[in-house]
């Protein structure tokens, strides 16, 4: 997979568990799929602007492994097809290693807080795929994009990562479209 190095990563889905899997610009297009975040230094510095503070470990393929599992089951479950069970059970074991890694620091209030950055991420994924919040998750129909994202308009009709992204390429093409049927029946 390409690197985009240059390309800060955005904060768009609502839920850093999405925003997680958005680290991959162009999911669901093989010609120009590339990851935004690469490296302790780019995770560390993502997590703090994702909200997750600075979590202590980082390990990397763990990252890619949970990043990939969780891509994976939200393509099923925005699709309505069955969670891939070799993703499920990556995503289940990660989960309880979160649990178990955990600790209490010492301070006030008691919180158990995650040992490294996979953790927390797959302990975020367990929160948002349990609560209210999985039956609006959407992804951007965007060709190619596949970004996921929290669908909190009214009426659940939210098609884009971004209207001023996606919408606009969106919003263009349809235009020219519109403007090529025209020339077409003028031409005839």
């Amino acid at each position: 997979m390409a690197q985009l190095a240059s390309i800060e990563p955005e904060f768009l889905a609502g839920h850093p568990a999405l925003d997680f899997v958005n680290t991959v610009a162009w999911r669901t297009d093989a010609t120009r799929r590339a990851d935004r975040v690469s490296g302790p230094g780019q995770w560390r510095t993502w997590a703090a602007r994702a909200g997750l503070g600075a979590p202590g470990r980082y390990d990397l393929d763990g990252l890619i492994r949970l990043r990939t599992a969780l891509g994976e089951i939200l393509d099923a479950h925005t699709d309505r097809a069955a969670l891939p069970s070799a993703a499920w059970e990556v995503l289940q074991r990660m989960v309880l290693t979160a649990h178990q890694r955990a600790y209490v620091p010492a301070r006030l209030p008691v919180r158990r807080e995650p040992a490294g950055l996979t953790d927390a991420l797959a302990l975020r994924a367990e929160e948002l795929l349990s609560g209210p919040s999985v039956d609006r998750i959407g992804r951007c129909e965007g060709p190619g994009c596949g970004w996921f994202f929290l669908d909190r308009t009214r009426g659940g009709s939210r098609r884009w990562c971004s209207s001023g992204d996606c919408g606009n390429r969106d919003r263009a093409r349809r235009h020219y479209a519109k403007g090529q049927g025209r020339a077409h029946s003028s031409s005839g």
